[in-house]
């Protein structure tokens, strides 16, 4: 049976997984509207009477980061897996990705993703089953699905920079499969921030060479060549088809951040309040 808390505390019931929401904090799926926040936000169409709702989203703003910062806040060691929500269950990509995810998991590492299917949902199941912490940041979309089932703790974004934030501020390394635009946002916004010093030793983990050699060899024999990054620049990318170099990867970049320790991390200043 599936319990739903309701914005006014109460409790109703739909299905059998047990779960618990809370503001835009839930255990399990939740659906989303056909207007987005975002699109709200930037859409300057139309009457001028929307500029008088802006200042008000800022704490709606406030309130995501508030929400995320509380429920991830005693996570301990996790590694963000991206990927195509298209990638189906029957597919090398969704096992690997389910096998990268166990093998981290008990490693102790807990497993944060978008939440939703595909290969997140895979990286999610894989840390479920493997007895690891499994976390989905979901994303509102008119066309996207809600959380997957194997989702233990899950928060719901309205704006991407704030789920993004959420992404590298409790994570210290990414795994990135294959994937659409969404994927590559994420991949190159993780490379911008190390790139920049922003975080500092962050694995960045390419899994599936036949998917990315192709962009490794653009960026080596164009971007390199004409100055546009450095050779240290292309050497953040490592890689990869094996589950257990993956693995070897991200505990070296937390044992060489930490001095060789397994302390976590925090990769942003603490905020005063």
């Amino acid at each position: 049976m599936t319990t739903h808390e309701q914005p006014g505390g109460g409790i109703s019931d739909s299905g059998s997984t047990p779960q618990r929401t809370k503001g835009p904090v839930t255990l399990r799926r939740s659906q989303v509207t056909a207007s987005t926040t975002d699109q709200r936000l930037l859409d300057t169409r139309g009457p001028s009477d929307w500029v008088h709702t802006d200042p008000w989203r800022v704490l709606r703003i406030q309130a995501e980061f508030v929400e995320g910062f509380g429920a991830l806040a005693g996570l301990g060691h996790a590694v963000s897996i991206f990927g195509s929500a298209r990638t189906r269950s029957n597919t090398p990509d969704y096992a690997a990705a389910t096998n990268l995810a166990a093998s981290l998991a008990r490693s102790g590492y807990a497993v944060i993703t978008g939440g939703g299917p595909g290969i997140m949902e895979a990286a999610n199941k894989g840390a479920c089953e493997a007895g690891g912490t499994s976390v989905g940041l979901g994303i509102e979309l008119p066309f996207e699905q809600g959380m997957n089932d194997y989702v233990d703790i899950g928060i719901h974004f309205r704006y991407f920079f704030a789920r993004k934030t959420m992404f590298v501020k409790y994570a210290q390394a990414f795994v990135v499969f294959p994937g659409g635009f969404g994927t590559f946002d994420e991949l190159f916004e993780a490379l911008t921030l190390v790139q920049t010093g922003k975080v500092t030793s962050f694995p960045v983990i390419l899994f599936g060479s036949s998917y990315w050699g192709g962009l490794v060899d653009w960026l080596r024999q164009v971007v390199l060549a004409e100055g546009k990054i450095s050779e240290k620049d292309l050497a953040l990318l490592h890689v990869t088809d094996d589950v257990d170099e993956a693995v070897a990867l991200i505990d070296a970049g937390i044992r060489g951040h930490n001095g060789g320790g397994m302390a976590p991390t925090e990769w942003y200043p603490p905020v005063e309040v």
